[in-house]
């Protein structure tokens, strides 16, 4: 069985080698006695955030109470910090820091170079929006480009694993001017996260990043590349102004004929392959966008649908022979439950044929 997050990227080693880094930048820590109350006889069993938080409130006991002073030692090594570790020092200005910004929201941005401090923002920005993203705006032109990606990381309306801030997904004004200035990055890491910060806000208003994506199409290849990135849902939602932006051929003029699934009743952990043919009616070369849905059975019984895409391709006109495989393999990311599932094959963002199967 593959070693568990919890145990690969939080072990003993790694809060032994955070003790001593500690040490050597405030003499009065006491590694031993840290690393002993960490390592209690419950942390085989914590979950991995868990883990974090425990080490933070263990933290807590051996810095300094006053909490300029123990951000001051935090600060002091992020240089010598670099390990999963690293993202207990922006958990500490979380928990310690409410009532201090003007030393916390500074200190997460200088922390967020060892780890990311994108978590530890939420809480801030719940707290005052506007006073945080004050930060968050001056931190888009910082020179370190780990600080620009938490500028837009930070503040994605949806993102995952942190706690959410529910004025953002109702109105994303204050992420737009800190998206225009980071759009043209020379850093892919700062530009993924600003693409996922769009896309994060097309689930809750599609037709703001569409006017968005059309204002930054042709600027730059940077920018393409963002805005299929940020169109990505609503792509496979099959919004037609996202497939008509990205020059994909009317899905009216093509057809599925013949999908057939390989086996109408297998067994969880099976594979099975299907296949259709794909016709074009359509006067010339165009761009084609194949998927397929698999709505699954959830262990309520409901079903919940999930897309696959199958290519993404320029096509000619005529018929064209599509085959795929799935699995129905148990995966740390999904499980698979027994009942009926049906399979969904989608063109251009149009259901063009179904099919049923039964999962045992």
């Amino acid at each position: 069985m593959a070693d568990k997050l919890k145990d690969t990227l939080f072990p003993l080693e790694k809060v032994q080698l955070f003790a001593s880094v500690l040490k050597n930048v405030y003499a009065p820590f006491q590694p031993e006695e840290f690393v002993a109350a960490v390592c209690d006889k419950d942390w085989p069993e914590r979950e991995l955030k868990e883990k974090m938080r425990h080490t933070t409130l263990c933290l807590h006991k051996f810095l300094p109470q006053d909490f300029e002073k123990a951000v001051d030692i935090l600060v002091a090594i992020v240089p010598k910090v670099t390990g999963f570790e690293a993202i207990v020092l922006p958990d500490y200005v979380e928990m310690y820091g409410q009532d201090h910004w003007d030393v916390a929201l500074p200190a997460l941005g200088e922390l967020t170079k060892c780890g990311s401090s994108e978590f530890g923002i939420r809480p801030f920005l719940n707290k005052d929006l506007e006073g945080a993203m004050k930060y968050m705006l001056a931190w888009a032109d910082n020179d370190d480009f780990k600080v620009r990606r938490f500028a837009s990381e930070g503040c994605r309306p949806r993102l995952p694993w942190a706690s959410g801030v529910p004025a953002l997904k109702k109105d994303p004004s204050l992420i737009l001017p800190i998206l225009e200035k980071l759009k043209d990055d020379p850093e892919e890491f700062v530009r993924k996260s600003v693409a996922n910060n769009l896309n994060d806000i097309s689930k809750d208003h599609p037709e703001l990043v569409l006017d968005i994506c059309e204002r930054w199409q042709g600027k730059s290849k940077n920018t393409d590349w963002i805005i299929k990135h940020a169109c990505r849902t609503l792509l496979k939602q099959g919004n037609n102004r996202a497939m008509l932006l990205f020059g994909f051929a009317n899905p009216e003029l093509m057809k599925v004929e013949d999908f057939q699934l390989s086996n109408t009743s297998p067994t969880i952990g099976n594979d099975i392959s299907f296949s259709f043919n794909l016709v074009l009616n359509i006067k010339e070369k165009q761009k084609v966008r194949i998927e397929y849905i698999v709505h699954f059975v959830k262990a309520s019984g409901k079903t919940s649908p999930k897309v696959f895409q199958i290519k993404e391709v320029e096509m000619k006109p005529g018929v064209h022979a599509i085959n795929k495989k799935h699995t129905f393999k148990n995966m740390t990311t999904r499980k698979h439950y027994p009942g009926e599932h049906t399979f969904e094959i989608v063109v251009n963002g149009d259901a063009k044929a179904s099919a049923k199967l039964q999962l045992n």
